[in-house]
C-alpha cells in the first residue's frame, strides 16, 4: 500500500481541556481503559456492527500512537475532567478510505471523528471535543480544511457534523472491506475560512484551555 503522504502543518497539536473534557494523546497505556468501551457494540455499530475485543483494541492504540509520531496530530483520549473517566476516543485523522472518496487534488485530507461509550451520549461530549478538534486544527496546524465522514444512516454524527459548522457536500460509498461490508457515507467538510469567520463572531464555544 502506498504511504500517505503527509499534510503540511504549522506545529505539531498537544493536549487539551475544555469546560468537561481531557483530551489527550493516545499512549499504549490507553489500551486498558478503552477496551471496556470498545466492546460496547453500540460504539462500532457504524460500521462493524459488533464490538471489539481487547487485541483489536490494542492494535488500535498502536495505529493511533504511530499516527501521531507521523503526523503529528491525531486521536485524543476523551476523559471526564470531574473524574478523569475515560469514555472514548476524538479527534483527527488520515484513515486510508479517504483516497476513495476525495480526488487526488485534495489530497492529503483530514478527518475529524469520534467514538463515545452510549452512557455518555446525547450530553454534548462530541460536540465539545469537536469544537476543540477543529480549533487544533484551523489554529494550532493551520490546515486548509477538514472532512467528516458519518455512515448515512448515523443521524447523530452527522447533527455534531453540522453543529460543529461543517457543511454536507455528497453522498458516496465506501466498498467492502474483510472487516464489513460496502457502506453508504456522508461527506461533510469545514473550511479554515469559514472557521475563522465564526470564530470572529463568537460562534465556537467553549474554548479550550490549554
Amino acid at each position: 500500500m502506498e504511504e500517505q503522504a503527509s499534510p503540511q502543518i504549522a506545529g505539531p497539536l498537544g493536549d487539551v481541556t475544555t469546560d468537561r473534557l481531557r483530551l489527550a494523546r493516545v499512549v499504549a497505556a490507553d489500551a486498558h481503559a478503552l477496551t471496556p468501551v470498545f466492546a460496547e457494540p453500540a460504539v462500532w455499530e457504524f460500521p462493524f456492527g459488533r464490538g471489539m475485543d481487547a487485541e483489536w483494541t490494542a492494535g488500535f492504540v498502536a495505529r493511533a500512537i504511530g499516527h501521531w509520531q507521523r503526523f503529528g496530530f491525531g486521536l485524543w483520549v476523551a476523559r471526564t475532567s470531574q473524574d478523569q473517566e475515560v469514555i472514548g476516543y476524538l479527534g483527527l485523522s488520515m484513515p486510508a478510505f479517504l483516497s476513495e472518496l476525495i480526488p487526488a487534488d485534495r489530497m492529503p485530507a483530514v478527518e475529524i471523528g469520534w467514538r463515545l461509550h452510549p452512557d455518555h451520549w446525547g450530553q454534548g461530549y462530541a460536540t465539545e471535543g469537536g469544537i476543540a478538534a477543529l480549533r487544533g486544527a484551523f489554529e494550532t496546524l493551520r490546515l486548509s480544511e477538514v472532512c467528516s465522514v458519518p455512515q448515512s444512516i448515523n443521524a447523530a454524527s452527522a447533527r455534531v457534523a453540522r453543529r460543529i459548522g461543517m457543511l454536507y457536500e455528497r453522498s458516496a460509498t465506501l466498498m467492502a472491506t474483510d472487516a464489513r461490508g460496502a457502506v453508504d457515507v456522508d461527506l461533510y467538510w469545514i473550511t479554515r475560512q469559514r472557521w475563522l469567520a465564526a470564530a470572529s463572531r463568537g460562534a465556537r464555544t467553549p474554548a479550550p484551555r490549554r
